[in-house]
C-alpha cells in the first residue's frame, strides 16, 4: 500500500496544470529543464541509494549454510520423510534423505 499524504490523493488535473502554470511563472520557460535534469538525477541517487541498502540488507538477513548437520537434526528430517532411522549412519540417513526428497518432487 502507499502511503500518499490525503492532499495529494485529490488531485486532479486541474490542479496539476495551475501548478506547472506557477512553476513555470516562478522559474521562466528557460530553467524548467536544468529543474527537471536536477529531479531525474536526484530520483535516480536515490533509487540507487536505496537498492543498495536493501542488498546490504539482503546480505545481512540470508544466512549461509555452514554444510554441516547435527544427527539429531538429521534424524528428525528422516522421520518426516518416512525414512527408517535405525542402525544407519550418517552418510546413509543423508543419501536416503535426498534420494526420498527427490521422490516426493522435493528436489530436483
Amino acid at each position: 500500500m502507499l502511503l500518499i499524504p490525503l492532499f495529494l490523493q485529490h488531485i486532479g488535473l486541474p490542479e496539476l496544470l495551475l501548478i506547472l502554470l506557477i512553476i513555470l511563472l516562478i522559474f521562466g520557460p528557460g530553467k524548467i529543464p536544468q529543474l527537471a535534469r536536477s529531479l531525474g538525477e536526484a530520483i535516480r541517487e536515490f533509487r540507487k541509494a536505496m537498492q543498495g541498502v536493501s542488498e546490504e540488507e539482503t546480505e545481512k538477513t540470508v544466512k549461509k549454510p555452514s554444510g554441516k548437520i547435527d544427527e539429531e537434526t538429521l534424524v528428525k528430517l528422516a522421520e518426516k520423510l518416512g525414512v527408517e532411522t535405525r542402525g544407519k549412519s550418517k552418510e546413509e540417513l543423508m543419501e536416503e534423505i535426498l534420494a526420498k526428497a527427490k521422490e516426493k518432487g522435493l528436489l530436483e
